[in-house]
């Protein structure tokens, strides 16, 4: 077991030991790679082969949902035909730790003769494809962590950091926000934080629970339990908000007196509930609730009649709880 436990441990020390020194290639050719991707009318092309390859998709996945166009072209594909994805304008990052793979090597004059630009990522600073390429980016390493220097490891791990603060550099250069984030991820917990809205969630119409003020106890009950919210708005003469009863300040009355025939539920209710307006973002009505320790918030409009309701536990089911 010890043994497992050493292995494990010296992998982890070998790839962090990669990353801490990939600090030195975060110099003037990777402020140049971020000026030239953020000039560019383009696209980002990133290219490799195997491991590589695989690397290059996670960097074009990470600069799509940062705000950076990006794509991936197998470089076999490109030699068949895929090259017609690549455009004049377009920034091509090609992915080789030798700077030798032959279908990288392949791929290179054909890249050249459309006059894009051109950014290596590789061990080899004195490859061809180092050399021919308009910025280098090193990603070398002083040992994979395979022992028999075979499996890429450290060196994808560190290609991998590095395309994430070329990613991040971007970011920041663009003044990616929150909310940009989220319009790209609507399906995602932080997008639904971002952008979805209390009118979206809230519950509307006959299912909002109410009563007037003159409303007995027993039907204030039986308004409660069919409406299933644990609570229910108590309206003035004008249909306005007078307050709010739930299940719990009728558990407390219950515990004083068991004669409520003579209660209405202007004598239980509590007044100036809290409330929120419809295009509050839902995920504040979550913060509101977890604040004020409740479990329902009234919307209404600028009258301050009811025009929905949320619930607590609709909101955690949405996946609306940061995490």
């Amino acid at each position: 077991m010890n043994e497992i436990i050493n292995n494990g441990k010296e992998v982890i020390r070998i790839e962090a030991s990669a990353i801490a020194d990939l600090q030195n290639s975060i110099n003037e050719d990777f402020v140049k790679a971020v000026e030239t991707i953020f000039a560019s009318k383009g696209r980002v092309v990133l290219t490799g082969m195997g491991k590589s390859g695989l690397i290059a998709r996670k960097i074009v996945a990470t600069l799509n949902s940062t705000g950076t166009a990006a794509i991936y072209l197998h470089p076999t594909d490109a030699l068949h035909g895929d090259l017609g994805m690549v455009r004049g304008e377009d920034v091509v990052i090609l992915i080789s730790k030798s700077g030798m793979t032959e279908e990288i090597a392949n791929l290179l004059p054909m890249l050249k003769r459309l006059n894009v630009k051109l950014i290596a990522m590789s061990g080899n600073k004195e490859s061809k494809l180092s050399r021919e390429c308009d910025i280098f980016l090193n990603i070398g390493v002083k040992e994979e962590a395979c022992p028999y220097d075979l499996a890429p490891t450290a060196s994808t791990t560190a290609t991998l950091v590095l395309g994430d603060a070329l990613a991040v550099s971007l970011l920041k250069k663009r003044n990616f926000t929150a909310k940009d984030f989220a319009f790209l991820h609507p399906g995602g917990s932080l997008g639904k934080r971002l952008s979805l809205k209390i009118k979206e969630v809230m519950i509307t119409g006959d299912r909002i629970p109410k009563v007037n003020k003159d409303t007995s106890i027993k039907d204030v009950i039986f308004e409660i339990t069919s409406k299933r919210l644990g609570t229910t708005c108590v309206l003035d003469e004008d249909e306005k908000l007078a307050g709010i009863i739930t299940d719990g300040d009728l558990r407390r009355l219950l515990e004083k007196t068991l004669n409520i025939s003579g209660l209405y539920a202007k004598d239980v209710m509590t007044s100036n509930p809290k409330v929120l307006k419809e295009d509050y973002l839902a995920s504040f009505a979550l913060q509101q609730m977890e604040n004020f320790k409740i479990t329902s918030l009234v919307i209404t409009n600028d009258s301050n009649q009811p025009v929905g309701i949320i619930h607590l536990h609709d909101l955690i089911n949405l996946g609306l709880q940061s995490r």
